[in-house]
C-alpha cells in the first residue's frame, strides 16, 4: 500500500510499504480521510520523543472497517465508517479510575505507539478498542469532517473547564482552524461576543465563515488596547491562546476582565515556553489561567449526539 513515510525531520515522501493485517482482537480500516494535527507538522520540523523514524503519522482518523482479527469482540463491524479518536487510556491511574480520563497519566496514542492514519490502510490494536475512543460516524457526516472530531475533542474539554457560556465575550488568539473550531463552539455555547486575531491578514479572512464580531489584526494594532476599546475597558471575560506563540499568553493576561478565564490552548516550543507573564495581574485581578490537553470519551460522545455541528464545521 501507500503511506507517508517520515524518515528524520522534514524528511518524508509517499512510499510503498507491507500493508498492515488485523491484529488479533483488533481492526483493520481503509482510511478515507487523515488530517494533518499542529502535533504532526511539529513531529515532521522536529521530531517526537514518542516516535522513532522511520514512521507512518497522523490520528486525525476516518475509516471503514474491512477485516476483524481473530477474537475480536468488539461492536463495530465490516463496512462501519468509524471516527477514531487516536487517544488509549491507561485505565489504571487515579484520573482514569476517578472517571477524569482527559488527565491519564499514561495515555499512548496511535499516529506514536502505532503506525497512523496517513496510509491507504492502518490497523486498529486491541487497546484501542478496549480502551480508546471509536464511534459510529452518522449517516450524512462527510468523512473529512469526521476526521476532525479529535480536535473539536480538544476544543470542547478546554471549553467546559472554561465554562464558556451565555453572555461571554471570547476572545480568541489565533486564527488557523483550532481557532475557528473555538469561534463556532463559544458561539454554540452562548458567548455574546467572538472576536479572532492573528498577524496573518489572509488567514484572518478565512475565518468570515464563522462569523465572528471582530476581526483584529494583531501585525497592524495593539492587541491588548483593541480588547480593551471593545469592551469598555473592562476585558474579556475568556481569552483562548489558539497558537503556540509565547506572546500570546503574556497578551491574555493584560486583555482579561477581572475574575476572566485565560484557556492556555495552544502548547509553546519548548525552549519558549516562559513567556514573562505578570502574576501581578493574575493575584489582583483572580484570573483563572486553564490549561487543557487532550479530551475525555464524554467530549467526543458529545459530538456524535450534535453531529449537525459537526457536518458545519
Amino acid at each position: 500500500m501507500k503511506a507517508v513515510v517520515v524518515r528524520a525531520p522534514m524528511a518524508f515522501d509517499v512510499e510503498e510499504v507491507p500493508a498492515p493485517e488485523a491484529p488479533a482482537g483488533g481492526l483493520l480500516l481503509d482510511i478515507k480521510a487523515c488530517g494533518l494535527c499542529g502535533s504532526d507538522l511539529r513531529t515532521l520540523r522536529s521530531g517526537h520523543r514518542k516516535v522513532t523514524f522511520p514512521y507512518v503519522i497522523g490520528h486525525e482518523i476516518c475509516g471503514v472497517v474491512v477485516e476483524t482479527g481473530a477474537g475480536y469482540v468488539g461492536p463495530w463491524q465490516r463496512g462501519d465508517l468509524l471516527s477514531m479518536g487516536p487517544v488509549v487510556y491507561c485505565g489504571a491511574c487515579d484520573f482514569c479510575r476517578e472517571g477524569r480520563f482527559e488527565l491519564c497519566e499514561n495515555y499512548r496514542e496511535i499516529a506514536q505507539a502505532w503506525p497512523g492514519g496517513l496510509a491507504e490502510q492502518m490497523a486498529v490494536p486491541p487497546e484501542a478498542i478496549r480502551l480508546g475512543v471509536i464511534e459510529r460516524v452518522p449517516a450524512g457526516v462527510d468523512p473529512a469532517h469526521a476526521a476532525i472530531a479529535e480536535p473539536i475533542s480538544s476544543c470542547l474539554n478546554a471549553q467546559e473547564k472554561g465554562e464558556v457560556g451565555l453572555g461571554d465575550t471570547v476572545m480568541i488568539i489565533g486564527a488557523g482552524p483550532i481557532g475557528c473550531i473555538h469561534a463556532a463552539l463559544a458561539q454554540l455555547r452562548g458567548a455574546e461576543k467572538v472576536f479572532i486575531a492573528d498577524v496573518n491578514a489572509e488567514r484572518l479572512k478565512l475565518t468570515e465563515p464563522f462569523m465572528p464580531d471582530v476581526l483584529l489584526d494583531a501585525s497592524r494594532a495593539d492587541l491588548v488596547a483593541e480588547v480593551r476599546r471593545l469592551t469598555g475597558g473592562k476585558g474579556a471575560d475568556v481569552i483562548i491562546t489558539a497558537t503556540p506563540a509565547p506572546v500570546a499568553a503574556v497578551q491574555a493576561v493584560e486583555m482579561a476582565r477581572k475574575g476572566g478565564r485565560i484557556l492556555l490552548f495552544g502548547g509553546l516550543p519548548k525552549d519558549e515556553s516562559k513567556p514573562g507573564i505578570d502574576l501581578n495581574l493574575v493575584h489582583y485581578n483572580a484570573l483563572h489561567l486553564i490549561g487543557t490537553t487532550i479530551f475525555a470519551p464524554r467530549h467526543r460522545r458529545l459530538q456524535r449526539r450534535r453531529c449537525a455541528h459537526v457536518r458545519c464545521i
